[in-house]
C-alpha cells in the first residue's frame, strides 16, 4: 500500500525566481485563473503541498487584504526556500505586469493622452469599465453581505462616502458595529462616535477636490496611497479603487478619465488587477511615483506572509477577527459602490451622445453579467473602444 507524499522542493534561488516569473508572465484572466494555474503546476503536478493545505491557505489569503494570488505565491516561495524564497517568488510573479504597465503608462502619457482622435475611443473604454466595476461590486457583495446588518452597514458606508465622509470612519465604525453583534446600546454609541468624528474631521470628496488647486505629487504620498490600498483591499482588487482614486484623482494629480483608462489597461495585462496603481503613480509622478505606489500596494501582500508565516492560519481562525473583518468588508462594498457612482458622473459629464453611452454601457453589462472567462475583460475593453469610435456623432 502506497501513501501519497508531498515534498517541498529545494530549487536554487534563481530557479525559484524564474519559475514564478513565468507564472507572472502567464497571469492573464484575474485571480481565479491565476490561482488555478499555480495550483495545477505546484500542487497537482509537482506536489509541493497537499491540496487540503493549499485550500486552507487560500481561505486565509481571501480573508486578508491584498491580491490573494500574489500572497499565495509569496507563501509557496517560503515553503520552498524560506523568507528569501517568498520575496523572490512574489517579485517574480508581479514583475512582468509591473514592467508591462510601465510601458503602457509611458505610451499613454507620450502618445495617447490629450490626442483628440483618441478621446471617443477611451471614453468608450471608460464606459465599458464602469459596467465591469458594477458587476464586480455585485459579485463582491454576494459573498460579503450575508445578513441584514451587513447590508445596512454597506448602505451607510455608501451614503457616507457620497457625503464626503473620510473613508476610514465608516470602515472603523462598521467593523466595531458588526463585532458588537448588533447590540442596540453599543451600536448607538459607535454610530454617535462616528457621526462626531465626521463633524470634527471634515473631508472634501474626490470630485470636488479636483476643482481645487492640485498639489505637487510626492513620492512619499504616493507610497502611502498604495499602502492604504494594499491594506484595505478586501474581497478583490476592485476594492482598492476608492483609496487610490482619493489619493491621486482627489489631489488633482490625474483625471477620472485617465484613472479609468489605467483600470482598463490593468484588466488586459498578466498581473493582479491592483497593478492599475502603477499606472496612476506613473501618470501622477513619473517613474519614481510608479515605483513608490506599487511598493506600497504590494508591501502588505509580502509582509503578511513573510512576518506571520508560522502564525497566519491561527490568527485568522479567531472568531472576533472574523466579525471585525466582515464589518469592514461590508463598508468597503458601500465605498466602492459610491466611488463607481462618482466615476460614472464624471464620465457622464464628458458624454456628448447619451444614447450611444447607454448602448455601450448596457451591452457591456449584459456581456459581463452572462459570460465568464479570462478573455471577457480584455474583449470588453477593446469592444468599448471600438464602439466609442464608431458611435461618435
Amino acid at each position: 500500500m502506497t501513501t501519497d507524499r508531498y515534498f517541498p522542493p529545494s530549487p536554487s534561488l534563481l530557479q525559484l525566481f524564474l519559475r514564478f516569473l513565468r507564472f507572472g508572465a502567464l497571469a492573464f484572466g484575474g485571480p481565479v485563473a491565476q490561482i488555478a494555474m499555480v495550483k495545477q503546476a505546484l500542487v497537482e503536478e509537482e506536489r509541493w503541498i497537499s491540496p487540503e493545505r493549499f485550500n486552507r491557505l487560500l481561505a486565509v489569503m481571501q480573508v486578508l487584504p491584498g491580491p490573494e494570488a500574489h500572497e499565495l505565491c509569496v507563501h509557496l516561495g517560503m515553503v520552498a526556500r524560506g523568507r528569501i524564497g517568498g520575496l523572490l517568488a512574489g517579485l517574480g510573479f508581479m514583475l512582468p505586469g509591473f514592467v508591462l504597465m510601465l510601458g503602457a503608462a509611458w505610451l499613454y502619457t507620450q502618445w495617447i493622452a490629450g490626442h483628440p482622435a483618441m478621446a471617443p475611443v477611451f471614453l468608450g473604454v471608460q464606459i465599458a469599465v464602469l459596467a465591469i466595476i458594477l458587476r464586480a461590486v455585485q459579485r463582491i457583495g454576494t459573498h460579503i453581505l450575508e445578513d441584514r446588518l451587513l447590508w445596512l452597514l454597506a448602505g451607510l458606508a455608501f451614503g457616507a462616502t457620497l457625503a464626503g465622509v473620510p473613508f476610514w470612519i465608516p470602515l472603523i465604525a462598521a467593523g466595531a458595529v458588526y463585532a458588537a453583534g448588533g447590540r442596540p446600546v453599543v451600536v448607538a454609541a459607535i454610530v454617535a462616535a462616528a457621526a462626531a468624528m465626521s463633524t470634527f474631521v471634515p473631508d472634501v470628496g474626490p470630485v470636488e477636490r479636483v476643482g481645487a488647486a492640485a498639489s505637487e505629487p510626492g513620492v512619499a504620498a504616493l507610497f502611502v496611497a498604495g499602502l492604504k490600498g494594499g491594506l484595505l483591499t478586501f474581497g478583490g482588487a476592485y476594492t482598492a479603487i476608492p483609496y487610490i482614486r482619493t489619493d491621486t484623482v482627489g489631489r488633482g494629480w490625474l483625471s477620472d478619465a485617465s484613472f479609468l483608462d489605467g483600470v482598463a489597461l490593468a484588466g488586459m495585462l498578466p498581473a493582479p488587477l491592483v497593478i492599475f496603481a502603477t499606472f496612476a503613480g506613473y501618470v501622477a509622478g513619473g517613474l519614481p511615483g510608479a515605483v513608490a505606489i506599487t511598493a506600497g500596494m504590494f508591501l502588505p501582500a509580502f509582509a503578511f506572509s513573510m512576518i506571520f508565516f508560522e502564525r497566519l492560519e491561527a490568527i485568522v481562525e479567531n472568531p472576533a477577527l472574523h466579525r471585525i473583518l466582515a464589518g469592514v468588508a461590508a463598508a468597503v462594498v458601500g465605498i466602492i459602490a459610491a466611488t463607481m457612482v462618482q466615476l460614472g458622473l464624471s464620465a457622464a459629464a464628458r458624454v456628448s451622445s447619451p444614447l450611444s453611452a447607454a448602448l455601450i454601457f448596457g451591452s457591456a453589462l449584459l456581456i459581463v453579467w452572462r459570460w465568464k472567462g479570462k478573455l471577457v475583460t480584455p474583449a470588453l475593453v477593446l469592444g468599448g473602444g471600438i464602439a466609442g469610435w464608431l458611435l461618435t456623432p
